[in-house]
């Protein structure tokens, strides 16, 4: 029924991009840009360390990694709207579990659980679908789904909130009830392929031997042998995983800088992640705009050098202002360079195995996400300052711009 009222003049794929954005929207909102605020919190009443706490967050990036190519191939055999819905209780069962913690192996094993169902049911699946759907407006169609990761991070102020009237563990409790009750239905609008609607990608016409119908994109598929095969594949990789170093360690470690370096309070701290969020999601739409006339690849390695400035700001920020420039500069960067990730691979690669082959490189991508918080927080407890840590991650973002600008695209070999 509700596929059927969403069929009329707009083109289907434009309803997948809604879901995706709103699905990314509960993603970023309550837990991915919530998450250091629920750090502070955790931290005042448990009193656990800075590296145990980016522990719990590495171990969550280490099961995506690992569990990367399963769900790529449970997505490319099954479709994304299975993995979405089983992904979307596990998430939202998680955050009920998590608002019960009283210790930290039931941190570890909520947080876990939550992790493991925004990776099901998040990133992955919505871009394969949307890759399938989507050719010539690739790139803008997975910049607007990701805009709702950025859009989330301006609830966190009102997540803040809840937590300062209500209490972390009630606003956990809340926000798996929401996850249930939004999530579930959203899965229903996404669908594997345009061909199983009678329609084809872009919503272009059935093509004629006319001269006025429009050209298509030509693609060329690989299997995931073939495109591990090739030096692209390891290049975007490795540049997408130098990528993540910087963003995992500001998601952890930001609101714990400038509440406890800084002296700023929490109401303040989230600000700059709305600040963040505001510019990432502009950064996002231009972005994908750009990267389907011009060089995505090139557009990648320039905001690696903006990742690595703004994390530079963020490490020697005195004042207020200076943490404000850093929230635009990784927020750009990072709102720029998120969509043409999955764009890239599926213009490299094709969308036949897209989910299989991004499963593989997750394995790749999760020595960043791991490595960031990691290298942060220890560095941080030994010396007493993220100075030490975040400069080291800043240069390694910075040698990540190389690899995008090495990241050719390659021969489909018969």
């Amino acid at each position: 029924m509700m596929l059927g009222m969403l069929r009329g003049r707009v083109f289907y794929g434009w309803w997948i991009v809604a879901a995706g954005f709103g699905i990314e929207g509960l993603i970023g909102s309550l837990m991915f840009h919530a998450y250091g605020a629920y750090l502070v919190l955790l931290r005042e009443e448990f009193g656990w360390s800075k590296t145990m706490l980016s522990a719990a967050f590495a171990m969550a990036r280490a099961e995506s990694g690992i569990l990367g190519p399963v769900q790529g191939w449970l997505t490319d055999r099954f479709g994304p709207q299975a993995l979405i819905r089983v992904g979307m209780v596990i998430y939202g069962i998680g955050f009920i579990l998590f608002s019960q913690i009283q210790g930290p192996v039931m941190f570890f094993l909520t947080f876990f659980t939550m992790a493991l169902g925004s990776s099901l049911g998040g990133y992955l699946p919505i871009g394969v679908a949307i890759v399938r759907w989507f050719r010539r407006r690739r790139a803008l169609a997975l910049s607007i789904s990701g805009t709702g990761m950025s859009i989330g991070g301006l609830l966190t102020p009102l997540v803040v909130l809840a937590m300062s009237r209500f209490g972390w563990r009630w606003t956990a409790f809340a926000s798996g009830l929401l996850v249930i009750a939004v999530g579930l239905p959203l899965a229903q609008i996404v669908r594997s392929r345009p061909e199983a609607l009678g329609l084809t990608p872009d919503g272009d016409p059935p093509r004629t031997d006319s001269p006025d119908t429009p050209a298509r994109v030509v693609e060329l598929n690989f299997t995931p042998r073939q495109a591990i095969a090739t030096r692209a594949f390891w290049y975007i990789s490795a540049g997408h995983g130098a990528a993540l170093l910087v963003v995992s360690a500001v998601l952890v470690h930001m609101v714990i800088h400038v509440t406890e370096r800084l002296g700023f309070s929490l109401p303040q701290a989230a600000s700059v992640v709305a600040l963040m969020t505001v510019v990432q999601a502009i950064g996002q739409v231009s972005g994908g705009w750009l990267g389907d006339r011009f060089s995505k690849r090139r557009i990648a390695a320039a905001c690696m050098l903006g990742h690595a400035v703004g994390l530079i700001v963020l490490a020697l920020a005195t004042a207020f202002w200076m943490v404000l420039a850093f929230a635009v500069l990784h927020g750009l960067a990072w709102g720029m360079r998120g969509p043409l990730m999955a764009a890239i691979r599926a213009d490299y690669f094709g969308s036949a195995s897209f989910g299989m082959i991004s499963g593989i490189s997750s394995m790749v991508l999760m020595v960043g996400m791991m490595g960031g918080p990691l290298v942060a927080g220890i560095l941080a407890d030994r010396t007493g300052s993220y100075v030490p840590g975040f400069a080291v991650l800043a240069l390694l973002a910075a040698l990540g711009s190389l690899f995008f600008l090495l990241a050719r695209r390659p021969p489909l070999a018969h």
